[in-house]
Formats: structure tokens, sequence, C-alpha cells
């Protein structure tokens, strides 16, 4: 099985009706050249690449741009329209009065699976302590957290707060919480490669942005930037398949993976296995 744990579905043509809302969100999401694509022309990308499962990724930062550019309520249509593909997470700003309220209601009535939060984007300092009411409810419902890590290519991100260092007193303070660093931290690697050795409820994503091609990006990430055997042998059960889409093709960045040498159950782990533990999907 391979699950692709970092989709934004912001062109899925399902949500995609109002035209200013569209514009609104192609704009704070820089994706001016793109346009909406109808779900059964995602089946057929899926197939082609071999994906069974995405994880649906939203996004709130209404206290800076005043509107929830993707909502959760936008994310339950899809995984409704697709249940068995599709596996929705939930976004609050972390500014909004009622956060708290915001995640229960995700939770626990639209029955969303993780929270993903974007420090760059939401502009909030993960280690601050006053984030931390939020990791608890998480911690609550058992849920993960996907955190955009390292460089963003939107619009009016700030990197500073998105280092891979920024993350630790997180994953020091909730053992319990499992926390996904995405984009692998880049071109912060080896700072989150740390991570991912210190702490065994830390994990990370692919869902990098090649420079070159898929093949070279990768083989400078997981051969030069890390040691060759580091995948390996030091944080298998960590790593999981995310392919940034739309951004980047899934295919191209499953090309560029299957072209890295790994052993066979790695490999498992990396498409598919270590998602079903992060998503707590074991049972």
């Amino acid at each position: 099985m391979i699950i692709d744990v970092h989709v934004h579905p912001a062109l899925f043509s399902d949500i995609c009706t109002d035209k200013e809302r569209m514009k609104k969100r192609m704009d704070e999401m820089g994706y001016d050249l793109m346009s909406s694509v109808d779900l059964n022309v995602i089946d057929k990308q899926n197939r082609y690449a071999e994906i069974d499962k995405m994880v649906l990724l939203p996004l709130d930062h209404s206290t800076i741009c005043g509107e929830v550019i993707l909502s959760n309520e936008e994310i339950k249509k899809l995984v409704d329209a697709r249940p068995n593909q599709f596996i929705g997470f939930a976004s609050v700003d972390p500014h909004r009065e009622d956060a708290l309220e915001v995640l229960d209601h995700a939770f626990s009535v639209l029955g969303l699976s993780g929270l993903k939060l974007n420090p760059s984007k939401q502009r909030f300092k993960p280690d601050d302590d006053k984030m931390f009411p939020i990791y608890q409810k998480c911690l609550e419902y058992n849920k993960p957290i996907i955190f955009h890590a390292g460089l963003s290519w939107e619009p009016n991100t700030l990197a500073e707060y998105s280092h891979p260092l920024r993350f630790e007193k997180i994953a020091l303070t909730f053992p319990k919480l499992r926390i996904c660093l995405a984009h692998f931290g880049w071109p912060w690697v080896q700072d989150t490669a740390m991570l991912l050795i210190k702490y065994s409820n830390v994990y990370t994503d692919t869902a990098m942005m090649y420079m070159d091609s898929p093949e070279l990006f990768f083989d400078k990430v997981f051969n030069q930037d890390i040691g060759r055997y580091w995948l390996d042998n030091n944080f298998p059960n960590q790593v999981m398949f995310g392919s940034n889409a739309p951004r980047f093709r899934p295919v191209r960045i499953k090309r560029g993976l299957d072209s890295i040498e790994m052993r066979e159950d790695t490999r498992r782990k990396v498409y598919g296995e270590n998602a079903v533990r992060f998503l707590g999907l074991e049972v």
C-alpha cells in the first residue's frame, strides 16, 4: 500500500465552484498558473502512481487574510466523496479565539484524522507555550499533527518560523504526540535527521521541492546531505511518502524515491507502513 501523506486539494473540482473564492485561494497558496481538476482525473493519476490513499490538508489563516482558504468542511466533503481513498486533516488558525472549539468540532463532529499547521503561513512560533493547549487537544483525541517545516513557496511566508529546531521542544514536552515535520525540513535536512534520531514520535515526509529532477534531488538528499545508509539504519520507521501535490505530481516524487537504494522492508515502511502507524490506522 502507498499512502501519500501530503496533498493540498485546493484545486479539486468538487470544492471549486465559487470563482471568487477560488481566485483568493490560488493567490494565497501561490497556484497562479493552475486550474481545477476533476476527481476522476485524480483517480487516474493515483492509479498511474500506484497510490492507494491520500491525506488531504486544509488551510486556515483567517486572522491574517480574512477568511478560511481551505476549510475543514470542504475537506470533509471530499472525504465523503472518496471515503476509501481520502483521509482528511483539519486546520485551525492558532490566533483564533475559538481555536480549541474549532478543533473539537473537526475531530468529534467532522471526524477528521489529524491537524495540519503551517507556522510560516499562519505566523506563529510552534515552540511557544501558548500553542500547548492545541497540542494537548490533539493528544486528547489521539490525533497526529503535520507541521510545515523548512522552505515554503507560498506567498508571505517566513522560514524562521518553520526551522526544524523549532519543533524539538514539542517532541520533548509531548512524547506521545505524533508529529510530522513535512518536506524533510529542507534545506535543513540534517537538523531534521537529528530530531528523527533523538525522538521516536517525530516523523517526516518526502514532499520536497526538487530543483532539477526528482532523481537528482533525492540522490542529493538521501546520499549526500545525509549518509547513504542513514534511512535504513537510523530512522526507517519515521519517513513517509509525501508528494506536495498539486505543486508536484505524485508520480514524479515516487519515481525519484524508486531510484534511491534502500532495503525492501524500508521501502514498504516509507511508502505506507509508517503512515499507517502515524495516522493511527493499525487496528
